[in-house]
């Protein structure tokens, strides 16, 4: 990581255009919108360097812009609106939940739709789904959609305290990965071989360190004891990889992907693309955030005996 490249994405978002893509919209494209920067910078441990404009933007953005429920169907959407643009997900509330919050914003205050959204979406076995589908029909939950869920309600139950469903909230949670030890299905088959590699930067990805840093956390702020049956070959996975660290990620795969795509009239399909710093955080190796991490599930870990 370089200093010219946070140099520009520190930039970009004290720019004019920073502004008027948050104003166009909060979240596309993908990856080099003001989301995605903001993201990164957070996901560094360097949201002090983030423009007090654009947070102050990102926030006003939020208020009103989404249709304040999950929509099962498209069906159930209001005439006119947007699927992909008009709703957002559990992954995207839970993730700039942690940024704003990161950056000193109240967003219990300025926005506050966001807990109770992630309350409101919770399934029975204790998580969460970004796929629509899952509350029509399977009622299953994704450790790709709930982690960012979880990580933000625990965030919060930080600073100020948790509210007694904020508690269940997250307790479910913690219930629905030691069920999957971390990375299983109920079948007992690995749900996805990448997922035991720290991926960097993660944006919603998830895996075995970034699941076991919440438990962990969740365990130490609850004062739960966690049955080691439920955790302890994805401790084992991570201490056989790692160590005493550092720890090296495998490379993201948003690159990949596709985004909408601004026009001059209108939205068109395209190509994702990427900005500067996050070509280079990309790139597989150590990182520094993974590393630190680590360091502070070992001592948890360590602590449970």
């Amino acid at each position: 990581m370089t200093e010219d490249a946070v140099g520009e994405t520190v930039a970009y978002l004290s720019s004019s255009e920073a502004q008027d893509s948050l104003a166009r919209d909060p979240y596309w494209p993908k990856w080099d919108s003001p989301w995605w920067r903001m993201t990164l910078l957070w996901e560094l441990g360097l949201e002090r360097l983030l423009p007090k404009a654009a947070v102050s933007a990102m926030s006003q953005a939020l208020r009103g812009r989404y249709l304040p429920f999950f929509p099962p169907a498209d069906a159930e959407l209001p005439p006119g609106a947007d699927p992909r643009r008009d709703v957002t997900c559990h992954c995207a509330v839970g993730t700039m939940h942690q940024v704003l919050s990161a950056c000193g914003v109240d967003v219990d205050a300025e926005l506050p739709w966001m807990i109770p959204w992630l309350l409101r979406y919770q399934l029975a076995d204790g998580g969460l789904n970004c796929d629509a589908r899952a509350y029509r029909g399977s009622r299953k939950s994704s450790l790709v959609s709930t982690v960012p869920a979880l990580e933000a309600v625990l965030g919060a139950a930080l600073r100020r305290g948790a509210s007694a469903a904020e508690e269940l909230f997250l307790e479910n949670g913690a219930r629905y990965l030691l069920a999957h030890k971390l990375f299983r299905s109920t079948s007992g088959r690995v749900i996805d071989p990448a997922w035991l590699s720290p991926c960097f930067p993660r944006f919603y990805d998830y895996d075995l360190l970034r699941g076991l840093c919440f438990l962990t956390r969740w365990a130490d702020w609850s004062k739960r004891r966690l049955p080691r049956e439920a955790f302890t070959e994805a401790a084992v996975l991570l201490e056989s990889a790692f160590g005493e660290g550092p720890v090296s990620s495998r490379a993201p795969a948003c690159l990949a992907e596709r985004s909408e795509i601004p026009q001059s009239q209108g939205w068109t399909i395209g190509p994702a693309r990427g900005f500067p710093l996050l070509r280079e955080c990309a790139a597989p190796g150590p990182k520094e955030p993974l590393s630190s991490a680590w360091a502070e599930t070992r001592r948890r870990l360590r602590a449970i005996g």
